[in-house]
């Protein structure tokens, strides 16, 4: 048994590079790892506030006024 037979072969440099970072998707200044996709916590924080705001939607059709409330199962079991 050869004693290579148990190491890892070693890894290319292309595995060990790490790709470069996108930008930061609120300033677009390089992003930092610790903070990914962002670049501080101050942009996490107003992607964050955004978020909370509504300002982010998924555009779809409006809710009707009857499903805003409880659905009826639940209404009636109150009553």
């Amino acid at each position: 048994m050869a004693d290579n037979e148990n190491t890892p072969p070693a890894a290319s440099p292309s595995v060990t590079s790490a790709a470069p970072l996108k930008p930061c998707a609120v300033c677009g200044k390089p992003a930092q790892p610790r903070y990914k996709p962002f670049c501080s916590a101050r942009c996490a924080d107003i992607d964050l506030g955004r978020w909370l705001k509504g300002s982010y939607v998924i555009p779809g059709e409006p809710v009707e006024e009857t499903e805003t409330g409880l659905p009826s199962r639940e209404r009636d079991e109150d009553a």
